[in-house]
């Protein structure tokens, strides 16, 4: 199998994306005994509120990761992003198509205009904590669907602009 993550965008309701968020929301099943239920609306992966990735390795979708622009103040700013499904099959974890598929995330949402990164994860995701905390986020104040709640945490990071 092709080792390189090729990224594509398309729509949350493309056939890959809708295989792969039904496989994250399984995920949350097993471990927080229940799906995400933060609201999600198709048109905020869409130009101009967000953007939603897939990524392949041979022609096989094995990653997502979106973001939507936010309400969010945080880390000096309001012209902030969300992401949101960040996830990667198992089979193809722990070979950095996470940071890849993060990287891309942000190199987007700056092209978009956007200042900083936001997000939400949970205290039964210690391999996503470690990836954002080692990607340079940083703890911020609580936001979103789950805020409050103790399995919840929250992060945001700056971005630049390539300009």
């Amino acid at each position: 199998m092709d080792t390189d993550l090729r990224i594509e965008r398309v729509a949350i309701t493309h056939p890959d994306a809708m295989v792969l968020v039904e496989a994250v929301q399984e995920e949350y099943v097993a471990r927080y005994g229940g799906r995400d239920e933060s609201p999600i609306d198709e048109a905020d992966f869409e130009d101009p509120r967000g953007q939603f990735f897939v990524g392949y390795l041979g022609g096989v979708p094995v990653a997502t990761g979106a973001w939507r622009r936010s309400t969010v103040e945080a880390l000096g700013t309001s012209v902030t992003a969300e992401i949101k499904r960040m996830y990667v099959v198992p089979a193809a974890q722990r070979q950095g198509h996470a940071r890849r598929m993060l990287a891309h995330l942000e190199v987007t949402a700056a092209a978009a205009g956007l200042e900083a990164l936001v997000l939400e994860t949970g205290l039964q995701q210690p391999e996503a904590i470690a990836l954002y905390l080692s990607s340079g986020y940083e703890p911020v104040p609580g936001f979103g669907y789950y805020c409050g709640s103790e399995l919840s945490r929250t992060f945001g990071q700056r971005i630049r602009s390539s300009d």
